[in-house]
Parts: C-alpha cells; sequence; structure tokens
C-alpha cells in the first residue's frame, strides 16, 4: 500500500553526474517529510539530504554540499536527488525515507517509509 522505490542508480567514473528517483505511491509525497540516506559497505546509514513538506527547505550534509540536489515532482508524486561531480567515497547503497504527514521540518522527524535502496558506484 504504502511504498517507495528508487530507481536511477549505476556504475559512473569520478566527476560524472547521476539523477536518482524514489516514487511514492499510496500517499502524498508533498505533505510527508522526505529525505535520501545511504550506507557504504563496512559503514553505517548516513543522511544525505532531506527536503520539507510546508516550505520545501533542504538539508545536505557536508560533504554532498555544492554537488547534490534534492527535489520533489508534486505531480508526480516523486522524489530526486541529483548528484553532480561524483567521488569514489559516493560509493554506497542510496535509500530514499519518508515520514508523516506532518508540517515538521525533515531533520526533526523519525523515517518509518522506507525504499528498498539503489546501487551507486563510482569508480576509476
Amino acid at each position: 500500500q504504502v511504498q517507495l522505490v528508487e530507481s536511477g542508480g549505476g556504475l559512473v567514473q569520478p566527476g560524472e553526474s547521476l539523477r536518482l528517483s524514489c516514487a511514492a505511491s499510496g500517499f502524498v509525497l508533498a505533505y510527508y517529510a522526505i529525505g535520501w540516506f545511504r550506507q557504504a559497505p563496512g559503514k553505517e546509514r548516513e543522511a544525505v539530504s532531506c527536503i520539507s513538506p510546508s516550505d520545501d527547505s533542504t538539508y545536505y550534509t557536508d560533504s554532498a554540499k555544492g554537488r547534490f540536489t534534492i527535489s520533489r515532482d508534486n505531480a508526480k508524486n516523486t522524489l530526486y536527488l541529483q548528484m553532480n561531480s561524483l567521488k569514489l567515497e559516493d560509493t554506497a547503497v542510496y535509500y530514499c525515507a519518508a515520514w508523516g504527514p506532518t508540517l515538521l521540518g525533515c531533520r526533526h522527524v523519525e523515517y518509518d517509509i522506507w525504499g528498498q535502496g539503489t546501487q551507486v558506484t563510482v569508480t576509476s
């Protein structure tokens, strides 16, 4: 019923770009806090970016600032993560997650709806 499905991952070289998508079904994404997380081999899951439902304010972890852009297409009920200037250390499984409905900012919620993940591999 309530579902998030990531897509768009792949294998790229350093400096190249990739665009991830997260399609929501069973709920209206515009009313939920939603974010991107990643988990690299042997490391804990890390919050990469999120966007808030009320004012579309965004958050980026330091490593993503200036390179990644999060956005939401309400008509398509889909979340995106544009990743530019990719680095080897960006290699990870990327997940999208949501919580709501809410008016809270996306950094102040406990995400409880998760996608299955999509693999991003950056290699030279």
